[in-house]
């Protein structure tokens, strides 16, 4: 066994105690799980542990290697920065939500067998649900409730391809898995959901604009990298990879440009950044999955910044709006500077979006292929245009633009610090790859140098083309106008398309329920049980009254003995004569039944 304690064990057991807590010992609590986790890391050392048998399997719950090791870095990182940024709103839910996100993706990158990782991944959505209700308005609750659906559907596609997977004689260890089969691509398209693939992957957008200022932190950092993580541990090398990650690095981005929520506008990017990993886990060399994952650690880094800015805007104004903002930089100065410093983290030399990115697309340009040429050709327009829309787009309508003449306090403390040190951390992964972030890359013989002449002059050039052609559009008025509307994506399908699903099945299924429910229970159930409630008196009424007729009764006593006789038969009240008449018939119909089945 390790020194350490399994850190997601850590994480779930400081997310159900900080919500017994009071006051400012909560805030202490909460901001020690993750000094905490940083420490336990630190005594993480490779191999395998915590294993538990379970009937015919062996549950792997740490595998400890270098893949799991650097996600688990950035994992730990982003936690303790994450509770930093909230630490002055001291709201239980909040720190919970965000100790329960990290604790659950340190369990999916630990996990070494399929059930385990199953079982972290469904959690991952619990808690991202909770960061959305957090935000406390009706959009955020309705936003929370298709995330809700779209994720459980997505854990039920997962769970039937593990399930298929293991029928068909597959291994239960999560490792490489080779794509064929139904169980294979069913588990391949579950973790292409979380991954906000093209379809099925418009709950991004959809969803994370709604969370709460702090709780989209943890939502950019988690859900997208373990899906990139899960990825490249089961599915490295194949073709169709690429052709999702072509799409991904270059459609959303056509979104962003017409797109007036800034913080949707990041979404995009986002998902755009995803479709570099997915590219790079499509390559499948050594050198595009070190990219993967290098790119996975600066992403999380310099996306948190712009989300954490942006974040403080939404929080000390109310407004996330291109049409409702600008001129903040007078308002919020240092929150301005460190959204510029997440924008030059994107792309800039000395930054770290500049030694991940060049990666991918150094690997797609070793490859002479029509395909990887096409992929290159994706990857260019895909960083030109997340630098555009994320890099220059965002601070730039947010602090910049027209003087909305929003005036505000600067942001709180604890948040300046939370951006601070993730800037300081953007520079200095940027600066130091060699002797930092290169170190933990799972293939350490795939050697690569970012601080060449000619790559740092392209970039300088391409960057500086990039801003000259967005001050051009801005200024003949060609650029896209800001409008406040809401654009749909394939969210449709569930946001309008589920509701006229619903329609239909409500007035097939429900009116086919209806007339059934009519027929049964209103028409032969009641004349069923009117049947054994008055059947039997009636037809003793048929048979008595001619009897009564002869023995002289007038039409009113014959009248008046069949109505007593209905009483009777509800009660149950016979004389002893006549009950013993009729069971003495029942058994001789009985006896006559058996002598004839003989």
């Amino acid at each position: 066994m390790p020194d350490a304690i399994h850190p997601a064990l850590l994480y779930l057991f400081g997310a159900l105690l900080v919500l017994f807590l009071p006051g400012r010992f909560r805030q202490v609590f909460a901001l020690a799980i993750p000094l905490l986790g940083l420490i336990n890391y630190s005594q993480l050392a490779e191999g395998i542990y915590w294993s538990i048998p379970l009937l015919d399997f062996e549950l792997v719950l740490g595998r400890v290697d270098r893949w799991s090791l650097i996600y688990l870095s950035i994992f730990t990182i982003l936690s303790f920065i994450g509770i930093l940024y909230i630490l002055n709103d001291n709201r239980k839910l909040d720190f919970s939500a965000g100790l329960l996100y990290a604790g659950s993706a340190m369990g999916v990158v630990l996990a070494g067998d399929l059930l385990t990782l199953f079982l972290f991944w469904e959690m991952l959505t619990l808690a991202a649900v909770l960061c959305i209700l957090t935000r406390g308005t009706p959009e955020a609750g309705k936003a929370a409730y298709r995330y809700l659906l779209v994720h459980v559907f997505g854990g039920v596609i997962l769970l039937a391809g593990i399930v298929l997977h293991l029928a068909t004689g597959g291994s239960i260890a999560f490792d490489k898995i080779e794509l064929k089969g139904v169980g294979a691509w069913l588990m391949f398209l579950g973790f292409g959901i979380n991954c906000a693939w093209p379809v099925v992957g418009a709950w991004l957008t959809d969803t994370y604009p709604h969370a709460s200022h702090g709780g989209l932190i943890f939502m950019a950092t988690y859900t997208t990298k373990t899906a990139v993580y899960v990825l490249a541990r089961c599915f490295p090398g194949e073709e169709v990879l690429l052709y999702i990650g072509i799409v991904l690095a270059v459609v959303p981005l056509l979104y962003a440009v017409i797109e007036n929520d800034l913080r949707r506008v990041l979404a995009y990017a986002l998902i755009n950044q995803v479709g570099f990993m997915v590219i790079a886990i499509g390559l499948g060399t050594p050198l595009s999955l070190n990219g993967a994952a290098a790119h996975s650690y600066c992403h999380i880094l310099y996306k948190a910044l712009l989300f954490m800015a942006m974040g403080s805007v939404l929080y000390r104004t109310g407004k996330t709006k291109a049409t409702e903002l600008g001129g903040l930089y007078r308002s919020m100065p240092l929150t301005c500077l460190f959204a510029c410093l997440g924008a030059a983290s994107m792309a800039f030399p000395y930054f770290c979006g500049f030694v991940s990115k060049s990666m991918i697309m150094s690997a797609a340009a070793s490859q002479q292929t029509t395909l990887t040429t096409c992929v290159w050709l994706a990857l260019l327009f895909g960083s030109i245009g997340a630098f555009q829309q994320a890099g220059i787009k965002v601070p730039f309508f947010a602090f910049f633009s027209k003087d909305s003449g929003l005036r505000c306090e600067e942001a709180p403390g604890n948040q300046l610090l939370a951006m601070a040190i993730t800037a300081i951390l953007c520079i200095f992964v940027g600066s130091f790859p060699n002797a930092y972030l290169y170190q933990m890359l799972p293939n350490p013989e795939a050697s690569y140098q970012p601080y060449t002449v000619a790559h740092v002059t392209d970039q300088f050039a391409l960057l500086l083309f990039c801003g000259l052609a967005f001050v051009l559009l801005i200024r003949s008025g060609l650029y896209p106008a800001e409008i406040r509307a809401t654009n749909v994506d394939f969210d449709w399908l569930y946001r309008r398309g589920g509701s006229l699903v619903y329609r239909a099945f409500d007035k097939s299924l429900n009116a086919t329920n209806s007339g059934v429910k009519k027929f049964v229970v209103g028409g032969v159930v009641k004349h069923v049980v009117n049947f054994f409630e008055s059947g039997a008196s009636r037809f003793a009424a048929w048979i008595l009254t001619p009897v009564w007729m002869l023995a002289g009764y007038s039409p009113e006593k014959i009248e008046d003995s069949r109505q007593s006789l209905f009483k009777r038969s509800k009660r149950g009240a016979f004389p002893i004569g006549i009950t013993t008449f009729c069971a003495v018939v029942l058994l001789g119909l009985l006896s006559l039944i058996v002598l004839l089945g003989k």
